[in-house]
């Protein structure tokens, strides 16, 4: 007689294998991870800088907020900076599946199905941004444990086209393996922090020539701000891969096959 009292035991997500495969994915390719987020980082960041002025936008000079117009310039920057996050985002997920397959990467493939998402994406994007701000405000665990509950919405809008409804999707992806989730996320916050303190440490010696200085800084502030950006879009895309293999079965090429 057998015991059905027993659940069958969770399927672990496979953290270190997962941040493993990423990093092997970013330096594998770091090349086309660099000029996919290239362009987009900075197209947002001279944006930016017109806005609120260089010297803010590379992190050099803190905003300042006298007046009611610079307010809006700094809301505006920050709304930029999100849509630009979103559109490599949608890329680079589809770089990472390629590059997991071992297929060739093609970028002037990934730019049609991103464009067609990139609503939803910048909207969710910007909401759950105000949502993981006010937890890490509150305190820093309930805007980490809130940004792993929706940590797959990119690739369920790019992936899935869910839309509006990919907060929910994430929500279920992610139920009994968020924790997980956090630890390789602090991972991946902790690098783009480390890449950033560098960026702005280089460009402020690089900004002090004076105008051609300040050009260079920006364009080598922007390439380095892909790095953090793209690894932190790849490790997600691989966590929602493995959510999807526990919980639906679905393997990487049927996830793929999607852009076939």
């Amino acid at each position: 007689m057998t015991d059905t009292g027993y659940s069958q035991p969770k399927p672990p997500l496979g953290v270190g294998s997962i941040v493993g495969e990423s990093f092997s994915i970013l330096f594998g390719h770091f090349i086309k991870v660099i000029i996919i987020g290239f362009v987009p980082t900075l197209i947002g960041f001279l944006l930016s800088g017109a806005l609120t002025g260089y010297n803010v936008a590379l992190g050099l000079e803190v905003q300042d907020f006298s007046g009611p117009g610079s307010v809006v310039a700094f809301i505006i920057s920050l709304l930029i900076n999100m849509i630009v996050y979103s559109i490599t985002t949608a890329l680079l997920v589809q770089l990472a599946y390629d590059a997991k397959l071992t297929r060739p990467i093609q970028i002037g493939r990934y730019i049609g199905p991103a464009i067609s998402v990139i609503v939803p994406l910048a909207v969710i994007t910007i909401v759950l941004s105000i949502l993981v701000s006010i937890g890490l405000v509150l305190f820093i665990v309930p805007g980490l444990w809130i940004y792993a509950v929706f940590a797959v919405i990119a690739p369920v809008i790019v992936i899935e086209r869910a839309g509006f409804n990919a907060m929910g999707r994430s929500r279920f992806l992610t139920k009994e393996y968020r924790w997980p989730i956090v630890g390789a996320l602090i991972l991946g916050i902790v690098l783009s922090m480390i890449i950033s303190f560098l960026a702005m440490f280089v460009v402020g010696l690089i900004v002090s020539i004076g105008s051609i200085g300040l050009i260079i800084g920006i364009i080598l502030f922007a390439g380095m701000s892909t790095l953090g950006a793209g690894y932190i879009s790849i490790l997600i895309a691989l966590i929602y891969a493995r959510l999807r293999e526990i919980k639906e079965g679905v393997n990487v090429d049927q996830i793929a096959s999607v852009f076939d």
